[in-house]
């Protein structure tokens, strides 16, 4: 697998996405992954408001979480499925501004992807919109898939055999995430200027019609239910 990011000009609110990304990239191989930082896919959507002060940005927070709950570092939230810091919402290179995230990045995910497939005149093509989110009792960030389209997202290998020949029970592995912090490593989280990313022969089963949720766990079966609901973060 070779990982490849790409430097970039600063992207203009309300732009063409896909004619800033073939700018940068004016092509690709079939069966290519490209990750997209979801600040570019903030901006393309025009999802922005001025910084007004922090009871401004909490207020805000709230707004777009399903459940929210403070805590020391920042707002602990749940969103679109996910659990993450502050909702997504982002102030770190936007200009004085807050960026939020799409409702449906699903969905901007694939209508990205069906533009950069015609583009790049490409059969198969991944599109994964990464973030930063943080691991319980981890310090620092890592990079995430908070959408995907074009490949399976999850490999399910319950039943297959381990080195011994005991057959797997609950093992999933979690490909889009996977990709996302790899990927993250070399786009950076500073002034890098990196939001792109190309990954070339990665280990990934390419399809027409992405499903999202393969990659939502049961909350019933989650490991850190428990917790959240201690927490009363979740029922």
């Amino acid at each position: 697998m070779k990982i490849s990011p790409v430097q970039t000009d600063i992207f203009k609110e309300s732009a063409d996405l896909t004619a800033f990304i073939v700018h940068h990239i004016p092509s690709v191989a079939d069966k290519t992954v490209l990750t997209v930082s979801s600040k570019l896919v903030c901006l393309w959507k025009g999802l922005s408001v001025p910084y007004e002060s922090r009871e401004q940005k909490e207020n805000l927070i709230r707004q777009e979480s399903d459940a929210a709950l403070k805590t020391p570092l920042a707002w602990l939230t749940l969103k679109s499925g996910m659990i993450m810091t502050n909702a997504g919402i982002d102030e770190s290179n936007a200009d004085g501004k807050l960026l939020l995230l799409p409702r449906d990045l699903y969905a901007c995910a694939d209508e990205l992807r069906a533009a950069l497939k015609k583009a790049w005149n490409v059969q198969h093509l991944g599109v994964i919109i990464t973030d930063s989110m943080i691991l319980p009792l981890r310090a620092g960030v890592i990079g995430a898939a908070v959408s995907y389209s074009g490949f399976k997202g999850v490999k399910d290998l319950r039943g297959k055999p381990d080195i011994f020949g005991k057959k797997l029970d609950v093992t999933l592995v979690n490909m889009a995430d996977s990709l996302a912090a790899a990927c993250a490593l070399t786009m950076g989280e500073a002034d890098e200027r990196r939001p792109l990313c190309v990954v070339e022969q990665a280990p990934v089963e390419f399809v027409d019609q992405t499903a999202p949720q393969e990659i939502k766990y049961p909350i019933e079966n989650d490991l850190f239910t428990p917790l959240f609901k201690a927490a009363k973060l979740i029922k």
